[in-house]
């Protein structure tokens, strides 16, 4: 993977598969600084492709702002939509690409990029989905084994569970209103509950599908085609992974997950079950 300067020390522009991604910084940064970034970029854009498919967006701008205070090598990242959705990213300055690997937040912002925008209540799917995602892109590409994977797994899902206690209300109005309530925890780890479901019933159907292989072939055939944004976003989503799989278990799963007040409960036997490589 090649990258050469662009507009001197603010532009870098490399080409991954059928996608032109340019890397653009806020403010000046060191040469070891940018090659580190870069090395960093590069990896987990073709981690995320390797697990989930070439990006189907013909250019993707990625900005990143350096931090000089920050407790994480990664402190904030955030998507932007728009024609070409793009990717912003807070680094705190002087970290090795050593270290930004291991970080799980450009996973968790690139894996958006896979689904389309969905309207505020349904921002449980979406963020869930990305959760998920981004731990088993980081499973998939060795970032860290199967033990982690599951800690993590069980770490999150009891974060959730103790955010519901906290933040009563339906999972639908609770979403609409995540940040003034403070209840992300509840938020995402409902939606990561939901996609586990999902595979698991998957697996016991006897489907060779699994969430990562039908948001790979969602990516190909709909995300560049599909409603952003508005209120039945979501739903035309979950029909087209019913589709996709040819089950109703996402529209079922979906019908149930958008009122709940409680938070699912899945056991360990439950994540020793879960098969995320296929």
């Amino acid at each position: 993977m090649r990258f050469y300067i662009l507009f001197a020390l603010a532009c870098i522009t490399n080409n991954v598969g059928a996608t032109h991604i340019e890397l653009m910084y806020s403010s000046w940064l060191s040469n070891t600084d940018q090659k580190h970034i870069n090395t960093w970029v590069s990896h987990s854009i073709e981690a995320t492709e390797k697990t989930l498919g070439a990006l189907q967006q013909t250019k993707l701008n990625i900005t990143v702002e350096p931090v000089f205070l920050a407790s994480e090598p990664v402190p904030w990242g955030a998507i932007k939509r728009g024609k070409y959705d793009s990717v912003e990213l807070h680094v705190k300055r002087f970290t090795s690409s050593e270290v930004l690997i291991k970080d799980w937040t450009i996973y968790h912002e690139v894996a958006h990029l896979y689904h389309p925008l969905l309207d505020y209540p349904d921002f449980w799917l979406a963020e869930g989905l990305a959760t998920y995602l981004q731990n088993i892109i980081m499973l998939d590409n060795a970032v860290f084994d199967i033990d982690e994977f599951n800690l993590r797994l069980r770490s999150g899902l009891k974060r959730g569970r103790d955010n519901t206690k906290a933040v009563p209300g339906t999972l639908s109005s609770v979403s609409e209103n995540m940040w003034s309530l403070n209840a992300q925890q509840r938020v995402y780890w409902s939606g990561v509950a939901f996609f586990i479901e999902a595979d698991l019933a998957l697996s016991t159907k006897g489907k060779s599908e699994s969430v990562r292989t039908l948001i790979a072939q969602f990516q190909r055939c709909c995300k560049m085609t599909h409603p952003s944004g508005q209120r039945h976003s979501a739903q035309l989503f979950i029909a087209h992974l019913d589709r996709l799989s040819k089950t109703t278990i996402f529209s079922n799963l979906y019908a149930s997950y958008k009122l709940r007040r409680d938070f699912p409960i899945i056991s360990s036997s439950q994540l020793n079950a879960l098969q995320p490589l296929r």
